[in-house]
Order: structure tokens, then sequence, then C-alpha cells
């Protein structure tokens, strides 16, 4: 497999560590269950997690994690992958709400809220929708007055995972109305069984159900100032760093809903038979394996490069932790549409888990910032990275045979059409 060229000793022996837990801790049942929404969220699921000491994995062993980097993380997250959005959204949470208390977090609240969270004693949510939008983050409407030492919380929040399920959640809100776009939002953490705090809705999901998502609503909510998380009206800085394992956690797990697809589609072609033979001897059943091939190996790269580029610092990470998101989910959504296509029509089943995946599969090109956010970031971030390099490596334009023909090379403005030409 690919991975395995990409990864040290220590990465695969947690690759197959995370594997035998896939294998022999997670019940089919409880996957099951989940699906037909029988069960709100898999809190002894994630205690195993925590008991194994797999959460958190890149978060220093003081605090419970291992220390790891991302490349060792996302290993893991393809292992889990192949559970499912929901189960891997469970494992990932640790990772995304640590990032906030890991990096901005004080010592007592790495010490009451980060270590139990690695160990799975608790359990976390992040609330950042709004009903009244979901991408338009700086225009967060639910409010956080401070007065006196306490903040005062009014507001909702929707689409969190875990609003039914987690024992706290770390909420953007609006501390500084009047201030500009990026100096209006702080990170605060609040307990769910504060006064005011209601989980009022549980949403029928197409498919990552089992995962408590739900919306919050904050009535006056009461908490001491002592659960800002960073400084006040800073919660720009931290989002722009939570987007970090928001979309690396998405991409790395979307790589194992991917494989798993492709992999029941792999060993059903080889059982199959029509005409005669395997359908897998047929170009249009094996050409189709080979185009899921190609993209899975292909996200599983960019997506560990742009782990790699997060842990090295290099100043390309965002734009590339905005490829692995975009390029990874779409792959996972691609892979396995390719996968029901190889089974046929009993694929469109519940006899195969392919339709699963399938529903599983819509939520991740949505979340974390949709696929188009992701390309708007994308794009931004390469124009500013050649236009800003002042020494080339080459010019390239130079190289064409009539590269001297200047008065071809016009780059027309709106007085040209009134000057005349």
């Amino acid at each position: 497999m690919l991975l395995d060229v990409l990864l040290t000793a220590e990465e695969k022996a947690l690759k197959n560590e995370v594997r035998d837990f896939v294998k022999n801790e997670v019940s089919t049942e409880l996957i099951r269950k989940m699906d037909r929404d029988e069960i709100t969220y898999p809190r002894e699921y994630v205690k195993k997690l925590g008991e194994k000491n797999l959460l958190g994995l890149r978060f220093p062993k003081k605090y419970g994690g291992r220390g790891l980097n991302w490349t060792g993380e996302i290993a893991a997250l393809e292992e889990i992958g192949v559970l499912g959005t929901a189960l891997g959204c469970a494992f990932a949470m640790p990772s995304i709400v640590g990032e906030a208390l890991n990096r901005f977090g004080t010592d007592d609240q790495k010490e009451n809220f980060l270590k139990p969270l690695l160990k799975g004693d608790l359990v976390s949510a992040e609330a950042l929708t709004e009903p009244r939008g979901g991408s338009d983050f700086f225009g967060a409407t639910t409010r956080a007055d401070l007065k006196n030492g306490t903040f005062t919380i009014k507001g909702q929040k929707r689409f969190v995972v875990a609003a039914d399920g987690a024992d706290f959640f770390i909420v953007y809100c609006n501390t500084n109305p009047q201030g500009k776009p990026h100096e209006r939002i702080s990170l605060i953490l609040i307990e769910k069984d504060r006064p005011g705090v209601e989980v009022k809705y549980l949403y029928k999901l197409l498919g990552t159900r089992g995962g408590g998502t739900g919306r919050l609503i904050f009535r006056d909510v009461k908490v001491p100032e002592s659960n800002l998380i960073g400084g006040l009206n800073q919660g720009a800085n931290i989002f722009n760093s939570m987007m970090v394992p928001e979309r690396l956690t998405s991409a790395g797990a979307s790589l194992g809903m991917g494989r798993a697809a492709l992999e029941v589609a792999i060993r059903y072609s080889d059982r199959r038979k029509a005409f005669g033979q395997k359908i897998r001897n047929f170009q249009g059943v094996s050409f189709k394996a080979a185009d899921a091939i190609a993209q899975l190996d292909s996200a599983r790269a960019l997506t560990i490069a742009a782990g790699k580029a997060v842990d090295t610092g290099m100043s390309t990470a965002r734009r590339l932790v905005s490829e692995a998101k975009k390029v990874a989910t779409d792959a996972a959504w691609n892979i396995i549409n390719l996968s029901m296509q190889i089974v046929g029509g009993i694929g469109y089943t519940n006899v195969y888990p392919i339709e699963k995946l399938l529903r599983d599969a819509r939520l991740i090109q949505i979340w974390t910032g949709t696929n188009e956010i992701m390309n708007l970031l994308i794009q931004h971030e390469f124009y500013r990275e050649v236009l800003g390099d002042s020494s080339p490596a080459r010019l390239i334009e130079a190289d064409a045979e009539e590269a001297g023909a200047a008065d071809e090379k016009v780059y027309i403005d709106e007085d040209m059409w009134t000057k005349g030409w």
C-alpha cells in the first residue's frame, strides 16, 4: 500500500494498532444501531479509544497524547475512517477541540478538560455554525457579554456534532459587535450542565447517524471569564488554527471511507461471474477499479504531504490543507460511486455497506468548510505565492518563439475603449 512508503516504523506500528482496534473492538452491531438512529452517541466507543491511548495522538504525553505528528494521525484516521463518518468524527473531535485547548488554553483548562478528554472520560463538541448562515463565520450572532468577570451568553448553534453526547462545548461567540469582523469573535468553553444550555433539536440525517448532531440554544448562560480560551476577541486566530485539524481529519478519515467501499467492490468483482467469467476481467469494470485506485493513492499522498507541511511550518501549509480536504473528500465520493457501479444494483441496497458509505460521504464535502470554500482558499493562496515570487525559478513566458512581440501583449483596461484604437 502506498501509505506504508510514506510512514516511519513507529507510524506503521500505530496504523496496525488502530487497524486491530477497528477489527476487534468495534462491533458490526454498533454500526448498524447507529445507522438506525438507535444510538444517539457512541460514548462507550470513545471511552475504549481513550483506554487504548488513541485519542489526541498529536498532543503532549503529559496530557495523555502520544506526542506524534500529523503523518501518524492521518494513518490512524484512515483506519478509523472505514467505520464511516460518525465514528470517524467521534475519534477526530478530541483532536479538533484539543487543538484549541492545547495551543490556547490555560494550565487549568488543560488539566480539567484536555486530560479527561484524551482519556475518554469527557466528550467534547465544537459549536460554530449558526441557523442564519454556514460559511459566514465572522457574522456570528451568538452573543457573550462580559461583566464583573462573568460571561452571559445568548444565541443558537446548529449542526453541532455530539450536541447530544458532549459534556462540554467550545463555542464561538460575538464579544465585540462594533468591532471589525476579525476582531469580534471569542472562543468560550461552556459545560453542558450549566443552566440555560439546551439541546433543542436532533437532526434526522441522510447519513452520519448516531453522532448526536443537533442544535444548541444558550439562554442567558453564565460562565466565568476563566472559561475564555485564548484572549478576548482573539477567536479569529484560534479559528484559523482550528481549521487545520478540522480539515485534515476530514481528509484522513475520507481515505478510509473510499478504501472501504473499494475493497468491497474489488472482492465482489473477483467473485461475481457473468458471461462465463469474473466481471473483473471486463474493462468496463477493471478500468473503474483502476480509476478508483489512482484517486485513492493520489488523495492519500496529498493528505500526508499536507500533514508534513503543517508539522514543518511550511508557508504553503494553509493551501495544502485546503487541497487535501477538497481532493480527499471528493475522491472518497467518486470512489464510493465507482464502487457502487462495479457492484451494480445490489450495491444500491443494504445488502452491502456501499450505500451507507455513500450517504456518509456526502456530508464530508460540505462540513468544515464546503469544497467551494476550499477552492476559494486554494486559488487565493496560489495566486499570492506565484505573484509574490520576485525571483521565479524560470520566466517561462520568455521561452515562446514570439516572446518579444510586446505589441501583442496588451492587457486591456477600461480607458482603451474611450481612447480609440
